[in-house]
């Protein structure tokens, strides 16, 4: 199967199928050489799509924990199907963990925006608040040395962002995208490295990176447990609105232009969480918009055709003063009365137009809830 004609990729997949009440399980075939995809139900024995060419599915949304939209089906991909298809993909998309220090939350943007153009998926992200115990579990490779307790005091000091990032030698390049650990040492060797730019110390160095296959395992799972309770995120009820940038934004590299627009208008985010909606989930948000905006299923199918990455915004007026911001749902009306928007600049249609913003000022406090109590859970 080296041929690039032939080539294809196997993944077991599960929809959930809400008037069954149950997951139902499919093989999905990829073929790279045309992008066609077929399926197989596993639990009857029979094809259930046969071979056919669609512009849904790429190949940077083939590893396991995705979900794409096919015939209106949300699928999750919950496996590799053969062994070919996992330790080809899985040497093309190695997983490594980075984070972003205290010091240098502030230019999460510019440093996401780095990150997507150095070519790494991000597929997991959350920003934390680490207490001392967990910060001392995360460094535990640094125990009994002298830098140790000025590292766990620095990072505690405030809020981090951790996230997992997939790519070809992923860990290797991440640490080179890094640059090396002394700031000074990178603004001379790698000047256009995240550490040469918004870096200060060896301790205050913006970026974490794991440094081995064995560390991104453990600190991936660290923060982003398969079982077990998660990381408390860092959201705050008060005096705050929501924003979701939509999956066509992060999947086409806006996300970190998008976050540096926002941070350089004043607006504090005092909270970022990737999310892979469920359909359910999605309904449920958009629910207003049911029977009111006749786009409201296209919205919903957006919304669950792959990962969004939601902000709590935190401003006086916060609701109205940022959806003067994001501006009309209509990107095409926005470049014309007000180009500055961010729709304006980011957007493509009423559908794909970049951003959920609040609607209304009373509806803030709710929708941040309902991403960050209910559905963080």
């Amino acid at each position: 199967m080296t041929d690039l004609a032939c080539e294809r990729y196997a993944f077991l997949v599960e929809w959930y199928d809400h008037r069954a009440a149950l997951n139902r399980h499919y093989q999905l075939f990829f073929y790279p050489k045309d992008e066609s995809i077929e399926m197989f139900d596993v639990k009857n024995h029979r094809t259930f799509l046969k071979r056919t060419k669609q512009d849904v599915v790429h190949i940077q949304d083939l590893y396991i924990g995705s979900t794409v939209n096919i015939f209106a089906r949300q699928l999750k991909f919950i496996d590799f199907a053969d062994d070919y298809s996992k330790s080809k993909l899985q040497q093309m998309k190695e997983r490594t963990l980075g984070m972003i220090k205290p010091d240098a939350v502030s230019k999460m943007g510019d440093i996401i925006d780095q990150i997507q153009k150095s070519g790494f998926l991000i597929t997991k992200l959350k920003m934390v608040q680490l207490n001392r115990n967990e910060a001392f579990e995360f460094y535990e490779e640094h125990k009994g040395k002298q830098f140790l307790d000025n590292l766990l005091q620095f990072v505690t000091s405030g809020p981090v962002i951790a996230f997992e990032m997939l790519g070809d030698s992923a860990i290797s390049m991440w640490r080179t995208v890094l640059g090396p650990t002394d700031p000074a040492i990178a603004r001379k060797e790698a000047p256009k490295s995240i550490r040469a730019r918004f870096g200060t110390s060896t301790t205050e160095n913006a970026c974490h990176g794991s440094d081995s296959p064995a560390a991104a395992t453990r600190e991936i799972d660290f923060f982003f447990p398969t079982v077990g309770p998660t990381k408390q995120n860092t959201a705050q009820f008060n005096d705050c609105t929501c924003c979701i940038i939509k999956p066509h934004a992060v999947l086409e590299g806006l996300t970190g232009q998008i976050i540096s627009a926002i941070t350089e208008a004043n607006f504090e985010v005092s909270a970022i969480q990737m999310f892979h909606m469920e359909k359910a989930n999605a309904e449920e948000f958009y629910e207003v918009y049911k029977g009111v905006v006749q786009e409201y299923n296209q919205m919903v199918t957006e919304l669950t055709s792959g990962p969004c990455i939601v902000l709590n915004i935190r401003a006086k007026d916060a609701a109205v003063t940022f959806r003067e911001m994001v501006g009309p749902a209509d990107p095409e009306v926005a470049r014309n009365l007000r180009p500055r928007t961010l729709r304006a600049k980011f957007g493509k249609d009423k559908i794909k137009n970049a951003i959920h913003c609040t609607d209304l000022p009373d509806d803030g406090v709710l929708e941040v809830e309902y991403f960050f109590k209910i559905l963080d859970r």
